[in-house]
This record gives C-alpha cells, structure tokens and sequence, in this order.
C-alpha cells in the first residue's frame, strides 16, 4: 500500500479511513468484496474446502495444498451466492435444473446425451447446421443452453496453470462450471464434461483425458456421445466395422470432426469409444501430438470493447441477473460495478449497451 505501519494501524483502529482509492486495492489484497468494509458486523471468513480431485486420476503430478486451485473454487462460490442474492433482489426463483436429467454411472451415456439435448432445444443437425467459420462460438452457443437449464458458467484463464480443465461445483440450486481458455473444440468438450458431473451430482476438479475413474469415464463418455452422436457419427462414417481399423488418415479425420464442429482430438477419442479405429493409435500416435497442439493454443485476441472481458468471464446468466436489477433499480451502478467486480464505470455501461446484441 506504500504506507506506513502508523497509518494502517489508525485505519484498523478506525482513527483514520483509506481512500475509495486505497479502499479498493485492499479489497483485491485480501481478495474480499470491496462493499465489505460498508458492512455493520465483521464478515465470516471461511476457507473452502476443495471439491473433490479427480486429477489424481489423470497422472497429474498435483500439489496438495493448491492455493490457487482454492482462490478460484472460492472465486466461483462467491459468485454463485451473488448470483442468488440478485435473484432475491429480484423477487424471482434461481432455474431449476430439470431433476429428470440427474442419473448414475450405470445409465446409458447415449440415452443420457439424448436426453439433455432434448432438455436444451439443442439439435445435433443445429450444431451440424452451423458455418464452418462459425465453429469458434459454439462454445458460447453450448454455454448459454446449459445456463438454460440452471446451471452458472464461469470462465476462468487461469485454471490451465493448475494442470485442470476444470471445476464443477455441485450445490442446489445454481450448481456452478468453471472452465478455462482452451481452444475451442477443448471448451465445448470440457463444458459438457462438466455438465455430466451436474446430472451424476457429483462437484470435481477435472484435468486433460485419460481416466480410469469411474465418474471421470462416465463423463468423458458423456462428453463425446453428447458432441458426437453415434447415429450421426454413423451418417458420416458408416456402421461400426467388424474390426477396428488400425488408424484413421488425418484427412479423414479432420474432415468427420469439421462436419460435427468438433476437435479432431475430440473426433478421434469418439471414434475410439465406438471402434471405429485401435485406442492403441490414439494413446501412442495422436494424444501426444494433440497435447502438444492444445498447450501451446493462444487464444484470440482482445475484444473490441474491453468490458467483454467481464461479460466472458462471468457468463450471460450473471450478466444478465446484474444488469435486470441494475435497469429495475434494485441495485446502484456502483453495486453492478461490484458485482460485475469493475471499478471503471465506463466499462459497465459499455456491458450493458452491448448485452442485447
């Protein structure tokens, strides 16, 4: 704070009161809420135990006390309790996720996947149907169908640098997803991965494929039935042969995930699970070619307006929530600034101008 220990003393002892300025960058110090230090009453000041971690599963050489593992984990449950707090600002119910899409281990992952998209309104010709170029947004498309249903997305950059995909944090109502900056064909993998943790109610810590645990295959399987469809794998590629091949040309490859908008690393694991091609090719030829593509993935660039920064990270079910109770008069601007966790004003206007579009 480039201030001396009298005057943070006097500020504790309430002699003397920081700045909004100073205020503010205590708040992102102790990583607490900046509207704290209006409260009447100490807050509580819980640490989270982390969810269960399924990365162990994987391989991943993990650091048990995962600091910054934990900061996100309670980074999304302080935004799920907002979230219900402005659902009460706004005297309306959180979504119900629909309880005829719960299910264990041992239910069908092709019944399951059929299932949720009937839920969602979400056709696989729909996704099929979509411009090739238009392949990057389906992770955004796929993100505000499971938003639909009840369940908050959140984005966060940083999870890579813990060896995870991802965190599914599993409490109702408002069950939360939190992914990461993969490319593209990785997120919609990873978020309907996670969305299989929701229906099995089961929160976890998720990392790249190869699993033997029973959750974690289940939700992988869930993840490429869910994508890939087996009848319109078979559309593309035929029946199932009465030997797996023992590979698949990268032409061929590309060109069957380019028709389902899907990663040819997504693809290629698909075609595995229905023995279309030896898992041998996979594991020894291809993952790690597709490890190395999807580590040294660098997003796109920023967005023409910075405030989407927030908007993205965040998701349209917050977003939304923020900006209702901000236009009715629930909230202050100064209240959708901290939610929104903005201190620039500008940018929350310039979020809501854009919202509708």
């Amino acid at each position: 704070m480039h201030q001396k220990p009298e005057r943070i003393l006097a500020w504790e002892s309430a002699l003397d009161a920081p700045t909004v300025a100073q205020a503010r960058k205590l708040a992102d110090i102790y990583q607490r809420s900046f509207l704290e230090f209006f409260m009447r009453t100490l807050p509580p000041v819980r640490e989270s135990e982390l969810v269960p971690d399924f990365r162990a599963h994987r391989g991943i050489d993990i650091d048990r006390d995962d600091r910054g593992l934990r900061d996100i984990q309670e980074w999304a449950e302080a935004q799920r309790e907002n979230a219900l707090d402005l659902f009460q600002e706004l005297g309306e119910r959180p979504i119900d996720f629909p309880k005829s899409l719960f299910c264990d281990t041992s239910k069908n992952v092709e019944v399951a996947a059929m299932d949720v998209r009937q839920a969602m309104g979400f056709t696989i010709d729909e996704q099929m149907g979509m411009k090739a170029a238009d392949k990057v947004k389906l992770p955004n498309i796929l993100r505000s169908h499971i938003e639909f249903l009840g369940v908050l997305t959140l984005k966060a950059t940083e999870i890579r640098e813990f060896g995870a995909r991802g965190i599914c944090f599993v409490q109702f109502p408002l069950p939360v997803i939190v992914f990461g900056n993969e490319s593209p064909g990785a997120q919609i993998f990873t978020l309907a991965h996670e969305f299989g943790h929701v229906m099995l109610k089961e929160s976890g810590i998720i990392s790249p494929l190869s699993s033997t645990n029973g959750v974690e295959n289940w939700c992988d399987r869930f993840a490429a039935a869910f994508l890939m469809p087996k009848t319109a794998v078979e559309r593309l590629i035929g029946s199932t042969p009465d030997m797996p091949a023992p590979n698949i040309s990268d032409l061929d490859l590309e060109t069957a995930a380019n028709e389902l908008r899907v990663s040819a690393h997504a693809m290629l694991v698909r075609l595995v699970q229905l023995r279309y091609v030896v898992a041998d090719y996979y594991w020894r030829i291809k993952k790690p070619q597709f490890d190395a593509q999807e580590r040294a993935f660098k997003s796109f660039g920023r967005s023409s307006y910075y405030g989407s920064r927030y908007k993205n990270s965040l998701g349209d079910l917050y977003t939304g929530l923020v900006i209702e109770a901000w236009n009715t008069g629930r909230i202050t601007n100064h209240n959708a600034a901290e939610y929104m966790g903005i201190q620039n004003l500008r940018h929350l206007y310039d979020i809501r101008e854009r919202f509708g579009s």
